[in-house]
């Protein structure tokens, strides 16, 4: 009796499939910054993504230790570059809040007219980058004279462009001038005309809707869980805006619109950001409107600087503005929390005092460092060129990212 065959069918090799990895960034010019995504590729669908942070950390947290309260000032301007004033003012606030000062209505009112602007810039830069990489460079070059208009504003305020250091803890050094005034209207006056002109240009045109409809949204579930805010958040349908629900500065005298989206995608990011402009220019109206009289500064003699004028004349103003200067003014030891509705979310300080000159510890709560961890999940499943529009509608800064 022969014995059986043997099964000599051929074996199946099942090949595992070939993935390609790509480096986008740290110094790609599509980041807008540097960080990096090594990016998992099939083919031009990317399947998974590792981002790194901290190329440029600069240990704000830990300068800020051993730095007087007034000299953390500058420190803010280098986290949100294209909106530096809402950071320098955050801080003066977080501070106030530390030590009880009472701020006069007026100054309150100035710092909302700043914030604003810094808002509509911050904005600006954002939503003329989506066009960039939509293919629009247009849009672009157009808006960035309307931002060279506020930055002649800052300039007038407190003789800086970009990096402001405006204002002082307790208010402003000095008044705003009529030439500022005199900025501010012409900027109120062109300004709208130029927006209206690039929303007809990207709002309705169809390129630029079949680019970002649909593309690196999020839901309100998971913004939420992973502590979104700002824009982002309110794209995806969440109305929380810091303004409204927690106001500092006066914000509560000033009547304004929440604008939400509902996808959570780049076509609502940008369409929240180009309300929000029109409603920024609606509040510095009303505050321009209803300005009280008053002092541009509290009396807070301590943080202060007396005018040159009585240094030189004055022995208490000398040694006033020698203690400020040398940063040896003692504060009272306490733990405070204060946030503002940053350009891109809710911007908080977290202030801890031991009694001495400097902080004890301080933490800011960056939104970059919030939202950027949400990325990898936004371009799961996306094209490149779709990963790199997500990056620039979330407006990410690097320079906030890192801190």
């Amino acid at each position: 009796m022969m014995e059986a065959s043997a099964d000599v069918s051929p074996k199946v090799v099942k090949e595992e499939k070939q993935y390609s990895y790509l480096n986008l960034g740290p110094t790609h010019p599509a980041t807008h910054g540097i960080f990096q995504n090594v990016l998992k590729m099939d083919g031009e669908v990317i399947v998974d993504s590792e981002a790194t942070i901290g190329y440029i950390h600069r240990a704000f947290e830990k300068l800020a230790e051993h730095r007087p309260y007034n000299q953390i000032t500058p420190i803010t301007d280098r986290m949100n570059y294209c909106s530096s004033p809402i950071n320098n003012l955050g801080w003066h606030m977080t501070v106030e809040k530390l030590l009880g000062v009472e701020i006069p209505k007026r100054v309150q009112y100035l710092r909302v007219i700043i914030m604003e602007l810094a808002r509509i810039t911050d904005h600006l830069v954002c939503n003329a980058v989506i066009g960039v990489d939509t293919g629009a460079l247009t849009g672009f070059v157009y808006l960035f004279q309307q931002r060279e208009l506020v930055y002649e504003i800052y300039e007038e305020i407190c003789g800086a462009r970009l990096t402001t250091n405006i204002g002082r803890i307790g208010g402003f050094e000095r008044d705003f001038s009529p030439k500022a005034w005199e900025k501010i209207n012409r900027f109120l006056k062109e300004f709208p005309v130029v927006l209206k002109e690039f929303e007809d240009l990207l709002k309705r045109n169809r390129i630029f809707m079949d680019r970002t409809i649909g593309c690196g949204g999020i839901s309100a579930e998971r913004a939420l869980n992973y502590s979104f805010s700002g824009v982002n958040l309110r794209a995806a349908g969440v109305d929380y805006d810091v303004r409204a629900m927690n106001p500092y500065s006066s914000y509560e005298d000033f009547d304004f619109i929440i604008p939400v989206g509902t996808n959570g995608d780049v076509y609502d990011r940008f369409m929240v950001r180009q309300e929000e402009m029109w409603q920024s220019m609606s509040i510095i109206k009303q505050a321009m409107k209803k300005l009280p009289e008053g002092p541009f500064h509290a009396k807070v003699p301590e943080f202060y600087l007396p005018p040159k004028e009585d240094v030189y004349n004055n022995m208490e103003a000398l040694i006033y503005h020698f203690k400020i200067v040398m940063g040896e003014t003692d504060v009272p030891k306490g733990e405070v929390y204060h946030c503002v509705e940053g350009g891109n979310g809710e911007l908080g300080f977290y202030l801890i005092s031991d009694g001495g000159r400097q902080p004890f510890r301080l933490h800011l709560r960056r939104p970059c460092f919030i939202f950027y961890q949400a990325y990898p999940e936004m371009i799961k499943g996306s094209m490149l060129s779709d990963a790199i529009l997500t990056m620039s509608s979330m407006n990410v800064i690097a320079g906030e990212l890192d801190a």
